[in-house]
């Protein structure tokens, strides 16, 4: 029955956009990093250092959103955030300012959606964005208005997934599509139109993982798919066909993760990947093997975070990483040692959410000034 996932902890996804990225950083792009509460139905907003990592409360933060929100989404080009809200069973929008980051609710959200929307994705061309519906076990897309970032569902085209679907990604081509069915303990792939949204099963869908994974992610370069397994403490891996989207089982996978890893995301460069374990809360570091994809533990991994931490992200230029903590309602920060992936607790570090909203989903935005 659907309720029956309430006591679920925190969606975790790995979330980080770039809009209008460059090899060099400067001070035309401003960074701003948003994190969903679960418990109160909020969004909170931070603008963050570009040179040093810290944040700084975005003015009218916290912003309403709907009831339990889980997962959070940015399109490419930095100027819309999208919520999917468990308990309503729909998709707020909002438009982003480019020089402040507060958030303004885009005209007729929120947006209708399935049954126990928990996760949100948006495309690369930023023209499609994805809802998979946990309580209905299947993935809604959408079309996204370039002008307004209004949403139009294609109901009729929903595409079954497992059971309760809890992470929702998209590969940096826009052709493929992932989906982590926690209690099913697999991975439906899904190709593509690219001019319709409309997704179709790839041959071979759904791919088991190595446990029940709570959220999937794809490296940069698309060539890998990582799998955070809650109950078997472990991250599957997979290779992805270049052709047809379908998963293939890494030499070596799963890879010990902390207790009940909930999150995973791998930074810009594609060679390092972290993991956030919610029972133990710490994250896992790994090196990636640009040729197989396998993984390989950091020294000095895992490292503390705060207590529950429910999701990860590292920002666009790859120097820092956000960690969304549940039970200590606040967000941890880390520097990225770009030689060797190993992380470090930035001074003062901890920022506050929302007392008692308990974050749930985090994402980081580069918009070009």
């Amino acid at each position: 029955m659907r309720r029956n996932w309430k006591w679920l902890v925190g969606l975790g996804l790995a979330a980080v956009v770039c809009a209008a990225c460059s090899t060099e950083e400067s001070a035309a792009y401003k960074y701003f990093v948003y994190v969903t509460n679960a418990n109160s139905g909020k969004i909170s907003a931070y603008s963050m250092n570009g040179n040093t990592g810290s944040l700084g409360v975005v003015a009218g933060s916290p912003f309403a959103a709907g009831t339990e929100p889980r997962s959070v989404a940015v399109d490419p080009t930095g100027q819309f955030l999208f919520v999917a809200n468990y308990f309503s069973d729909n998709v707020s929008a909002y438009a982003i300012d480019a020089a402040t980051g507060a958030l303004t609710a885009v005209a007729g959200s929120p947006f209708a959606a399935g049954f126990g929307p928990f996760a949100v994705a948006v495309e690369p061309s930023g023209k499609f964005a994805y809802v998979a519906n946990a309580d209905g076990g299947d993935v809604w897309p959408y079309s996204i208005d370039p002008d307004t970032g209004a949403l139009a569902p294609y109901g009729a085209l929903a595409a079954a997934a497992g059971i309760h679907p809890s992470s929702v990604t998209v590969d940096p081509s826009g052709r493929f599509l992932y989906v982590a069915n926690e209690y099913s303990g697999n991975i439906s792939a899904y190709s593509i139109n690219i001019s319709s949204g409309e997704l179709t099963a790839i041959p071979g869908s759904p791919f088991a993982t190595a446990g029940y994974p709570k959220t999937v992610a794809v490296d940069p370069s698309g060539q890998f798919a990582y799998a955070a397994n809650n109950t078997s403490r472990n991250i599957s891996a997979f290779a992805i066909d270049a052709v047809t989207g379908a998963l293939t089982v890494v030499a070596g996978s799963p890879y010990t993760a902390g207790t009940d890893p909930v999150s995973v995301a791998v930074d810009p460069s594609g060679l390092f990947a972290y993991a956030s374990n919610w029972g133990s809360s710490n994250v896992s570091a790994y090196s990636i093997n640009a040729t197989t994809g396998a993984l390989a533990a950091i020294a000095g991994s895992p490292y503390a975070a705060g207590s529950g931490p429910s999701a990860i992200a590292v920002d666009p230029s790859g120097k820092f990483v956000y960690v969304a903590n549940y039970w200590s309602d606040d967000v941890s920060a880390f520097s990225l040692n770009s030689a060797t992936g190993a992380l470090a607790e930035l001074s003062g570090s901890t920022y506050a959410a929302e007392d008692g909203g308990h974050p749930s989903s985090i994402v980081v935005v580069r918009i070009q000034q």
